[in-house]
């Protein structure tokens, strides 16, 4: 058996129950593994809320990190033994211990423990693909990045710095936007104080970014598209303030040719091979210290509702793990 957080209504984090599970053994094509620390994720709030629909009663959690306990038939990149670590499809990270499918768990090195092994991969996988699969970014680019000193921006700035591009992160507090600044913004904007839009322009020398990253959604989303220089991309990946309202295509001919793409990590990582090599290019920042993962929330697994009610009071910063 396996303690394991479920819901049987969408709602609030009350909704949020701590029960025990069998666990079984792994059929082909699936792990068993053991968990040692998982995430916490927007996703997990809008899957518990009923933004995303779920088929109840669920299991919850999208990420995790552990040790492989039984290895499938027809699983051949892990074995017993092996620290791993995964973000990944279907929901059921938050528990001791599960069987899922095997092809987006990744063999965790040596050298990343396990507690930043659960808090990194949703999120900066998220970070991977949005610097290096869905548009051409180069050293000198110029991005403009909402919520910077959040989970995923702050693994974003460190990844914009390392990379050569100029990141401008926006946050809703002069500490926050100190946060995003010393983890590697270029220039920071309180948008409960300043007009980012005029901001951008300001630092841009009128010219707007190349791209925008947004996983705020509905308060963002209009300003973030004048923020764009003429073909500029406005990358989309989350509801943070609710889902952006139905507009007008031809503003983004309007507004210079722009380009708008709503994009979600497990398009990216559904096939297995590019699932592995998106978590190696990972690894490979964190265990050079480009990108430092930071933990600055642990709550135990059976105070989850707690967590989930911070994450959604925007209280926290940087990573946020549950432990076992």
């Amino acid at each position: 058996m396996a303690r394991t957080i479920i819901i049987e209504a969408h709602g609030g984090p009350e909704q949020l129950k701590l029960v025990d599970r069998p666990v079984g053994d792994p059929g082909p094509g699936q792990i068993r593994i053991s968990h040692r620390a998982c995430g916490l994720n927007f996703i997990d709030v809008y899957q518990r809320s009923g933004l995303y629909p779920m088929a109840l009663p669920t299991a919850l959690g999208m990420e995790a990190s552990g040790i492989v306990e039984a290895v499938g038939e027809g699983v051949t990149h892990l074995k017993p033994g092996d620290r791993a670590a995964y973000a990944s499809a279907p929901p059921g990270a938050y528990c001791d211990a599960r069987v899922m499918p095997a092809a987006q768990v990744c063999p965790l090195p040596d050298g990343i423990d396990f507690d930043t092994g659960a808090a990194m991969m949703l999120k900066g996988l998220t970070v991977q693909y949005l610097f290096r699969r869905t548009t051409p970014l180069k050293a000198g680019d110029t991005v403009l990045f909402h919520a910077a000193a959040g989970g995923v921006g702050l693994i974003a700035c460190q990844w914009a710095r390392s990379e050569g591009i100029t990141l401008i992160g926006t946050a809703g507090s002069d500490d926050k936007c100190a946060l995003a600044r010393d983890h590697g913004a270029a220039h920071v904007i309180n948008y409960r104080t300043e007009d980012f839009v005029a901001r951008v322009k300001e630092i841009t020398g009128g010219k707007g970014v190349d791209v925008v990253m947004d996983s705020v959604g509905k308060d963002t989303f209009d300003g973030s598209l004048d923020c764009l220089k003429p073909f500029g991309m406005m990358i989309s990946f989350g509801n943070a303030s609710g889902k952006v309202p139905p507009f007008d295509l031809g503003i983004l001919a309007a507004k210079g040719s722009l380009k708008v793409t709503r994009q979600t990590l497990f398009t990216h990582i559904a096939d297995h091979a590019t699932c592995q090599q998106m978590a190696a290019d990972l690894f490979a920042k964190v265990e050079s210290g480009a990108v430092r993962i930071r933990i600055d929330q642990r709550f135990p697994l059976e105070r989850v509702a707690d967590a989930h009610r911070a994450l959604e009071a925007r209280a926290t910063t940087g990573q946020t793990i549950l432990t076992l």
